[in-house]
């Protein structure tokens, strides 16, 4: 399988003031990540709070640029935002002036499509996302989890070759986000696409992920990569409740424990 996003070295550091007279300082949001993520794979990033995980997704979008190492989509260097990388944010980010079909067509003039064929386009992705017969639906008269269908069914119309997704199920009720999450997996499975999903969750970085990787506290690193085996959408029974699903999550959490304690350490001498 071929690698679809390399990250080699990268570095982002801020230079930030603590008070008033006092001199700027640098702070590094991550040091040295190192990653590959392959072409159709759905990687998950799981971390501390602060270590950096949206700062390597706005530097994967191109909204920002490393201060140093390099990060590459198909062996080119990310040197900006661009259609080719589709965003779902935690934040459901709709229009609310306009339907559920014209959030998804928004912006599809970009890629050369006549009027119809953005509808053609819009209709075929909001039907897979399970919302057909909404196209007509304002946001507020939505729920939060048709929202984020929606905020999918936009990103993915794009055609992206990488959907990147920023904790896009942490403001739901659990009951709506396990069922957004098998949606996820079958979307997955019928589009192809490379998928890099951040969530502070082990239980839904073990469902979603094929693979997971663990950061370190501030500055974030890839301390660990972890092959996961399970299949949601094969297996018969639900896979959280297998013994597999709970060793992998223990594995995780017991990799995640020391870096959680070394993220609170660095908060209390912040403040």
């Amino acid at each position: 399988m071929s690698v679809k996003i390399k990250i080699e070295d990268v570095t982002k550091s801020f230079s930030v003031k603590r008070g008033k007279g006092t001199a700027h300082q640098v702070f590094s949001a991550v040091s040295n990540v190192n990653l590959e993520i392959k072409t159709g794979e759905f990687m998950v990033l799981v971390g501390p709070s602060g270590c950096g995980k949206s700062t390597l997704l706005d530097l994967l979008s191109g909204l920002t640029t490393p201060t140093n190492g390099l990060i590459k989509l198909d062996g080119k260097p990310i040197t900006g935002p661009a259609l080719d990388r589709g965003i779902v944010f935690q934040q459901y980010a709709l229009f609310p002036w306009l339907t559920a079909l014209g959030n998804v067509t928004f912006g599809l003039e970009e890629k050369g499509y006549n009027k119809k064929q953005q509808l053609d386009i819009a209709k075929e992705y909001i039907a897979l996302v399970g919302l057909e017969g909404f196209e007509d639906r304002y946001p507020h008269e939505l729920s939060g989890g048709m929202k984020q269908r929606i905020a999918i069914a936009r990103s993915l119309a794009y055609n992206p070759e990488v959907l990147l997704m920023d904790e896009p199920f942490a403001a739901l009720d659990a009951q709506t986000r396990e069922t957004l999450q098998s949606e996820l997996l079958r979307i997955w499975k019928k589009t192809g696409k490379t998928i890099l999903f951040i969530t502070h969750g082990i239980d839904e970085a073990v469902y979603l992920g094929q693979r997971v990787a663990v950061m370190t506290s501030r500055p974030g690193k890839i301390k660990e990569v972890i092959d996961i085996p399970l299949n949601a959408l094969e297996s018969k029974e639900d896979i959280r409740t297998q013994p597999d699903f709970g060793a992998y999550r223990q594995r995780i959490w017991s990799l995640l424990h020391t870096e959680v304690n070394k993220a609170q350490e660095l908060e209390k001498q912040i403040i």
